[in-house]
């Protein structure tokens, strides 16, 4: 199989490009420099785009059998506490999504053999904050930035269906990894045992093991039947309180401290939804297709990533 993604040298690209290569699979990622930022196997190639068009690149979309469409500016930066969603920003995450889309869309048209998918990038951010209630990829969007985002995202994916390429859209939670994201920030506080909840501790937390975010994608990848929307997050959600403790017992370090919602609010303004408004989304759709998670708890998780 031959695949080629966009946003490859990030921490869920860069995971998938290596699971494939492993496997025997030829992978084409497409960088905004031409050349990798991360360290690739041998068998990924890595092609120059500029991140709006298909120009020096369009043709390869002849070739592959999948493309998985991860392109697009962090929503919360390298460091998850880097700062404000500025207009500026707003703008850079939105286009940036927006822009890769069409890019694949002109490849697509252009094409004169088309691959059978294409795998869309979007996020649990598509259902706004519900408080506790329980989400499936049924629910409908909300209306905060992130909602409207990835809702302009999936439908920029929309015209490949036209062309007769299966689309399968990915609304991926929190992917829990030591190489980047979250759980290296989410951790540090206890290991200087002032671990705890981000505020009220009631929120929940729709996380997944970037384990099974590469699975889920390439499960998506290989059955044909698959279309539509998924929620890549793991079955079994938990509070940010619940998960703060399952954090400290994996440590060995308490988690009774604490981080007040108005203190992340007041300092990094709207951006503060990422870390003190849930959403308890589970992956009905996945699982009632066959798929099975390596980890299902947080427990589990947590143990294989910290310990």
């Amino acid at each position: 199989m031959r695949v080629l993604i966009t946003g490859g040298t990030g921490l869920i690209g860069s995971e998938l490009t290596n699971n494939l290569c492993a496997d025997g699979h030829e992978v084409i990622v497409l960088s905004r420099s031409g050349r990798s930022d991360v360290l690739l196997p041998s068998r990924a190639q890595v092609a120059r785009w500029d991140g709006r068009t298909a120009e020096g690149w369009g043709h390869l979309v002849n070739d592959v059998d999948a493309i998985v469409n991860l392109a697009g500016e962090s929503i919360a930066g390298a460091n998850p506490l880097a700062g404000r969603w500025t207009p500026a920003r707003k703008k850079r995450i939105l286009e940036s999504r927006l822009q890769a889309g069409q890019a694949i869309q002109q490849a697509l048209a252009a094409a004169t053999k088309r691959p059978s998918v294409l795998v869309q990038g979007s996020a649990v951010g598509y259902d706004g904050p519900r408080g506790d209630e329980l989400i499936t990829e049924e629910a409908g969007p909300g209306n905060d930035f992130l909602a409207d985002v990835c809702q302009q995202w999936e439908a920029g994916a929309a015209g490949a269906e036209a062309l007769g390429v299966r689309v399968a859209v990915i609304r991926t939670g929190v992917v829990l990894s030591m190489g980047g994201g979250a759980l290296p920030f989410m951790a540090l506080p206890f290991r200087f045992f002032v671990g705890g909840p981000l505020g009220s501790g009631r929120q929940y937390v729709p996380w997944i093991h970037e384990e099974d975010q590469v699975a889920a994608i390439r499960f998506l990848i290989e059955h044909s039947g698959l279309r539509g929307a998924f929620n890549l997050c793991a079955p079994k959600p938990l509070t940010s309180a619940a998960f703060s403790s399952v954090i400290g017992r994996t440590l060995r370090r308490p988690s009774y401290m604490p981080a007040p919602a108005f203190a992340f609010r007041l300092a990094f303004g709207e951006l503060a939804t990422l870390l003190v408004d849930g959403q308890r989304q589970i992956p009905r759709r996945l699982q009632q297709s066959g798929f099975r998670f390596k980890y299902e708890d947080a427990d589990s998780a947590l143990k294989d990533l910290l310990r």
